[in-house]
């Protein structure tokens, strides 16, 4: 049963940073797994934010993060990350990751789901 620990989330101010982490485990060769985050924020649906492929040459962002998000991935730790810069109070919500075989933006192209961690930004 393939498992996801994200940590790293929390509290913080407008135009802070916050760095969340997904650490797999149960997983077999992390390395050709396509990693998202996804996030939904309270009577919202759920959204994507970034993608990064296995080998982590390639990456995906939603333009609402791009150029204040950077997602990355250490294959031998399988762990992928989310550094979040200039954080705005529209980024409130809990934060997914996700494990699949595509790059794509949509959350049916993505199999295995984490439990999610609550990123808040007060104005």
């Amino acid at each position: 049963q393939v498992q996801f620990l994200e940590s790293g989330g929390g509290l913080v101010q407008a135009g802070g940073s916050l760095k969340v982490s997904c650490a797999a485990s149960e997983i077999t060769f992390f390395s050709t797994y396509t990693m998202a985050w996804f996030r939904q924020a309270p009577g919202k649906e759920r959204e994507f934010v970034a993608a990064i492929t296995g080998s982590g040459t390639s990456m995906d962002y939603a333009d609402s993060v791009k150029g204040r998000f950077t997602i990355s991935r250490d294959n031998p730790k399988n762990t992928a990350y989310l550094q979040m810069n200039s954080l705005k109070p529209e980024d409130t919500a809990v934060y997914y990751c996700s494990a699949g075989r595509l790059l794509s933006r949509m959350d049916s192209a993505y199999r295995y789901w984490g439990q999610g961690t609550q990123v808040t930004v007060s104005s």
